[in-house]
């Protein structure tokens, strides 16, 4: 048996998640089980929790998308992996506990000297980022990208991995202190969306070739309207609504872009092949101090509450991690 984060009731606020005693996953073939140590704490594990981002069919009902630790067992076909290994590995689900079952495909070195908090605080930001930025935007170096939310966990991703692509970096953020933070981090004009419209900023600052947006119908037609022609819009979230008006004459004139996706839902294969892109391109970059995904806080596994509501506050700048003893 192991020590857990289930929710009461199935869904509700932070304060229904809670400690609970379940069964270790079983070892299947082509899968490691991680002793996990940390575990990044995501968006999607809030609304999951609140009943509205269900875990994909073979998924487990725990919360978490992202470990870090120690291989504790690899199953049969398993032949990269040895026990003790340490690793950081993207979940489908299943982060919030002891001991984690995943994809053998989907586990990374931990790059460079980093420790298991700073590891946790890597695969879920970077594989979207990674997959959205990168692949469905195509930011090459000399662009510029335009990203919001800047203090979220995707936003200082963001933030970093593109300046270590060479890239211009705009940035969003609801506070002056955060977007002087996102300044501090690397990029290279930063806005304080909370006092009001963004947009004449960046305009004045020259327009984009890449938005990375996580705020969806609220922020659509300003997103286009910063972006340059053949600029690239990708969308991963809506948290300010899913639904908006769209002139396609806008599309057609400056020759844009919009793609939209999400990351967990994605086949096994997939999420293999990204792991191999990320290990590659974006690795070297962490092992050699390019990229730093600074963490917030951390709290202990019993506290996933509070660190729930931590991140439902918005205060955070960065990652937030649960640590496993």
């Amino acid at each position: 048996m192991m020590r857990a984060i289930s929710i009461r009731g199935g869904k509700g606020g932070a304060d229904a998640l809670f400690v609970e005693s379940v069964a270790v996953p079983e070892l299947r073939p082509g899968h490691v089980l991680i002793r996990v140590r940390a575990a990044g704490v995501n968006r999607p594990d809030i609304f999951q929790r609140a009943g509205f981002y269900p875990p994909p069919p073979g998924a487990p009902a725990t919360l978490g998308l992202e470990v870090a630790g120690e291989i504790a067992a690899a199953g049969d076909g398993v032949d990269r992996w040895r026990v003790g290994d340490r690793v950081t590995a993207l979940l489908g689900g299943g982060g919030y506990a002891e001991y984690a079952l995943v994809d053998a495909r989907h586990a990374l070195p931990i790059p460079g000297d980093l420790d298991f908090v700073g590891a946790a605080a890597l695969p879920e930001t970077v594989f979207t980022v990674w997959s959205n930025v990168f692949e469905r935007g195509r930011l090459r170096a000399g662009e510029t990208l335009l990203v919001h939310g800047a203090n979220s966990g995707i936003g200082v991703t963001a933030i970093q991995m593109a300046k270590a692509a060479g890239a211009r970096v705009f940035a969003t953020a609801r506070g002056a202190a955060k977007a002087a933070k996102a300044r501090e981090i690397g990029a290279d004009v930063a806005i304080d969306a909370a006092g009001g419209d963004w947009a004449p900023a960046v305009r004045a600052a020259g327009s984009v070739d890449v938005v990375l947006d996580m705020v969806g119908a609220g922020y659509f037609e300003r997103n286009l309207d910063a972006l340059a022609p053949d600029g690239r819009l990708v969308i991963i979230a809506t948290l300010a609504g899913h639904e908006a008006t769209l002139n396609l004459r806008t599309l057609m004139l400056k020759r844009l872009t919009v793609s939209a996706s999400t990351l967990r839902a994605r086949d096994a294969d997939e999420k293999a092949r990204l792991a191999g892109a990320i290990e590659q391109h974006v690795w070297p970059w962490i092992a050699a101090g390019s990229v730093t995904i600074p963490v917030d806080r951390t709290f202990p596994l019993e506290q996933a509450g509070a660190a729930h509501a931590w991140l439902e506050s918005g205060a955070q700048f960065g990652k937030v991690v649960l640590t496993v003893e």
